[in-house]
């Protein structure tokens, strides 16, 4: 079964968004015209670490687009309760529908998210439970990215050896140090921001908990005994296969577990 599209119509995401897809066209494009190429011609740096460095910017965007437009876990207007389970399930107050519990109504999107973590305005979409493990690869990629920019922005004038090739009647090489000095400063920026959240999400993920619970104090599951973490981020991920966590170009597989288990363990 293939994902469904979800698409938030929202200014100030758009904006968020475009501003994180900039500074990705940035650093892919500057840094291997002024570090990456020139290196690997003269023998400094192997072709291992150009392919590195793309295989980490193509699993970054991939996943920042997917986590953005797929569907976090919407429910329909009129949503099959199973018999066994309407115990389980509860009116929401905003929007008068029936919702499963630990679900939560998005005022920004209008409308309740199963497991919903948070709204993020960088990927305009909420983070709930059907795109929760494509926000986790995103966090992942973005900070092995930037670290992996600052590694080469340092190296390259600390450790490699001077280029001896360089045309200077480029743009990038007349340039080279205020593009790098950007590229260094934003991998800063991100690598600090991202690192914080992207420590709350696996927190939470071993605690079994969302942003939201985490946030509201009358949280009836807050105290609930708590699960491995294998079952948790298994759970997220839609898989057993820890190999596949890190993978963004698939789809995702619901594992079924029954309420009360998550209750009981």
């Amino acid at each position: 079964m293939g994902q469904r599209i979800h698409f938030v119509i929202d200014p100030q995401g758009w904006c968020c968004m475009g501003l994180i897809i900039f500074v990705w066209l940035y650093n892919t494009i500057f840094i291997p015209k002024v570090i990456l190429f020139p290196h690997y011609e003269e023998g400094n740096i192997s072709v291992v670490a150009v392919l590195c460095y793309y295989f980490c910017s193509l699993f970054c965007i991939a996943s920042l687009f997917r986590a953005s437009v797929a569907d976090p876990g919407k429910l329909p207007e009129n949503p099959k309760i199973p018999f066994t389970e309407r115990e389980h399930w509860e009116l929401c107050n905003k929007c008068n529908m029936m919702r499963p519990k630990r679900s939560h109504h998005c005022s920004r999107c209008g409308h309740c998210v199963r497991r919903m973590d948070h709204h993020c305005p960088w990927i305009n979409n909420c983070v709930g439970e059907d795109n929760h493990w494509l926000f986790l690869q995103l966090c992942f990629y973005t900070q092995i990215l930037s670290s992996y920019t600052l590694i080469l922005d340092f190296c390259h004038y600390y450790y490699f050896l001077p280029l001896k090739k360089e045309n200077w009647d480029v743009f990038v090489f007349r340039h080279e140090l205020a593009l790098l000095r950007i590229s260094a400063f934003m991998g800063l920026i991100i690598l600090g921001g991202i690192s914080r959240l992207f420590y709350t999400q696996l927190m939470g993920i071993f605690t079994d908990t969302t942003s939201i619970e985490k946030m509201s104090s009358c949280c009836e599951d807050i105290s609930r005994p708590r699960k491995p973490w294998q079952q948790t981020f298994s759970e997220v991920f839609g898989t057993h296969w820890k190999i596949l966590w890190f993978i963004p170009f698939r789809q995702r597989q619901p594992l079924r577990v029954p309420y009360h288990f998550a209750n009981h363990v």
